[in-house]
């Protein structure tokens, strides 16, 4: 139904836009940080509603290399928010201070931060790998296929925000959080808010086009292998 897809998509690019929002914790103050991880905590809930179908579906049908790579890419993705998620309410002062009070708020930072930065990884390689379809909804939005001309354009472009990402994710150190060789996350406070967003939305847009590729690629690698058992037949 048209009304319950726009009601998805919507879900989906509110996540997209809260998850870099909560990137910023210290830039945007610990309390709007725990409200915004709150809603992120709802449309999580809804996401995931939305699409048990998929999930009640996990045990039927072949799996492709592509859904090999799909699945294991959502099931980490899963673990890692709901890390993210659980220690955020451990540590929560705002959003669910009314919870009684609690142990285990070592172990919680712990997780927190390593949880946060994997699911923003995952998030986009998660993306990367649906970007088809949103390929799809712009194509039906203007009516038509891009001419070859623009789709070059839009490639170089994609080619240039995954290079700047590939430059942010290595000046912004997130290996270094990735692989917990730190449990501080640092902030430069005179960088203005608007090129943070900037350059962790190149970061995302380099996952993104890593996934986007490889799922092509394993798409590909059916097709030939099927191509060839057919030639053989």
């Amino acid at each position: 139904m048209p009304g319950k897809r726009t009601a998805r998509v919507v879900v989906d690019l509110g996540m997209t836009v809260l998850l870099l929002l909560l990137m910023a914790y210290s830039l945007i103050g610990e309390e709007a940080h725990e409200w915004l991880g709150a809603a992120m905590l709802l449309l999580f809930v809804l996401h995931h509603i939305w699409n048990f179908t998929w999930c009640r579906n996990l045990a039927k049908g072949r799996y492709t290399p592509f859904r090999v790579v799909q699945t294991v890419v959502a099931g980490l993705l899963l673990v890692t928010m709901v890390g993210s998620m659980a220690s955020g309410i451990v540590l929560s002062r705002y959003a669910f201070g009314f919870l009684p009070p609690h142990g285990g708020q070592a172990l919680a930072r712990a997780i927190h931060l390593p949880c946060a930065y994997w699911g923003f990884v995952l998030m986009s390689l998660h993306l990367g790998l649906h970007w088809n379809m949103v390929l799809g909804m712009m194509r039906q939005r203007m009516g038509r296929k891009p001419g070859r001309a623009w789709t070059w354009v839009l490639r170089l472009l994609a080619m240039a925000v995954a290079l700047y990402g590939a430059a942010c994710f290595c000046h912004n150190d997130i290996a270094s959080y990735l692989l917990m060789r730190t449990h501080f996350v640092f902030y430069d406070f005179g960088q203005p808010l608007a090129l943070f967003f900037a350059e962790y939305l190149a970061i995302m847009g380099l996952f993104v086009c890593i996934a986007y590729y490889l799922g092509k690629a394993c798409i590909q690698s059916r097709n030939r292998a099927k191509e060839k058992k057919e030639g053989n037949s």
